[in-house]
């Protein structure tokens, strides 16, 4: 599902709600709950709910990074991934990146496909340790997050300039060879 619009994509953020990242199957960068404790044995605690933790990286990238609407929106979309295609463990950042990318976006998804990047690029850009940085963070119970609808008007902001540049972009004349005409 590709959200055509910031009510859509509301929509499926409001789907995480209560949804958890697969318990048992390690990803790339294993996490205790997702392939055993850290002494390998039994996972020490549960996922985090895909909705708070959604939340929470955001609001980890508002304060540390409050002039950067785009990354906080990957801070807040990067879990669509585990909804849309829920067995998929390894290609659930690019699943989320192509499904955001219409809507928020070149820079918001590439932040997206970029924070699981496995292996990592060397050296990881500066905007993409950050929100590995508030993912990680995030999924400690603790940060109050706020409310969903606090984010209603970042996204229709993003979706409104990236429809504007697209839109400039569809209309622009091609230059010949030679020039502009």
């Amino acid at each position: 599902m590709e959200p055509r619009s910031v009510e859509e994509l509301m929509d499926l953020l409001h789907a995480c709600r209560g949804a958890r990242g697969p318990a048992g199957v390690p990803s790339p960068r294993a996490r205790p709950w997702e392939g055993g404790g850290e002494d390998g044995g039994a996972p020490s605690a549960a996922p985090p709910d895909l909705h708070e933790h959604a939340l929470q990286t955001a609001a980890l990238l508002r304060r540390s990074r409050p002039a950067d609407k785009e990354l906080q929106a990957a801070g807040l979309v990067h879990v669509i991934g585990r909804l849309l295609r829920p067995h998929d463990t390894a290609g659930q950042a690019g699943h989320a990146a192509d499904a955001v990318r219409p809507l928020l976006g070149e820079r918001v998804a590439h932040l997206v496909r970029l924070h699981r990047e496995d292996p990592p690029r060397e050296p990881v850009p500066e905007d993409v340790q950050a929100l590995r940085q508030a993912d990680e963070s995030a999924r400690t119970a603790g940060t109050d997050a706020g409310v969903l609808e606090d984010w209603r008007t970042v996204l229709e902001l993003l979706a409104a300039r990236h429809a504007r540049l697209g839109a400039v972009d569809r209309h622009a004349r091609p230059l010949s060879p030679d020039g502009p005409s």
